[in-house]
């Protein structure tokens, strides 16, 4: 059991984007807008309470299968993000990175990709990892397909496999596994989001749309996170005797 003030890793799930566009009578494409407005005040929020690594759920490898109007919008939007907080994160000192599928990304949103992490390389006070055409399910058959290969040339022993190699063949090698993960809109799923490392996270709920969501929302689910009590599969301390 261990308690900690402050989450190192906070893994966000931005939901609900769709959901506010409605409810202020608007195309799903404003609330996306919206929502990337949402991401900076959280990234600004996470740096100044001094997180070391904030991964953010921006487009799955399911969402493909959304219509392509509204998929032609969000790598628009992505190439906006990239271009728009290049000074941001380069004043903060925040490295950017993308774990998922990049190779099925149109060529100006790759190429921006790319540009804002070769730039942001040396960047040392946090980690901004970007989920992008990302599934917990296809990371976790990529690595095991890789150890696979290696272990049938005769490269690996399979007795040699552990945690510790596995993780080392996800995209998020080198990362501490998330503490926290919160996610948006008042949805009770995972959705397919950093399945093997947010085995012991802490979730936190929030009823907000993706869009309304701001400092003091973190704060709060740090906060929330402070007073948990952590396990890592131990057993809860025992209550003090009754007095005779």
């Amino acid at each position: 059991m261990s308690a900690s003030p402050l989450p190192r890793h906070i893994a966000i799930i931005m939901d609900g984007n769709g959901r506010w566009a409605a409810a202020h009578d608007l195309p799903r494409s404003e609330g996306h807008r919206a929502g990337a407005k949402a991401v900076r005040k959280v990234v600004t929020q996470a740096r100044l309470r001094g997180i070391e690594v904030l991964t953010l759920y921006a487009f799955s490898a399911q969402n493909w299968n959304r219509p392509a109007d509204e998929v032609d919008r969000l790598m628009a939007l992505l190439v906006e993000f990239c271009e728009g907080e290049r000074d941001l994160l380069m004043d903060e000192g925040i490295r950017f990175r993308t774990v998922g599928d990049r190779t099925r990304l149109p060529a100006e949103t790759r190429q921006a990709v790319e540009t804002l992490e070769e730039i942001t390389f040396k960047n040392g006070n946090m980690q901004l990892l970007v989920a992008l055409s990302y599934g917990g399910r296809e990371e976790i058959v990529a690595a095991a397909r890789s150890l696979a290969a290696q272990a049938s040339a005769g490269t690996l022993d399979p007795a040699a496999i552990d945690e510790t190699m596995f993780a080392a063949h996800l995209t998020t090698a080198g990362v501490p596994d998330p503490d926290l993960l919160v996610r948006t809109s008042g949805e009770f799923r995972v959705s397919n989001f950093l399945l093997w490392q947010i085995a012991y996270a802490e979730i936190v709920i929030e009823s907000k749309h993706w869009p309304d969501y701001a400092e003091a929302d973190l704060d709060r689910a740090i906060d929330t996170f402070a007073n948990r009590e952590r396990r890592f599969g131990g057993l809860a301390p025992a209550l003090p005797s009754a007095a005779p």
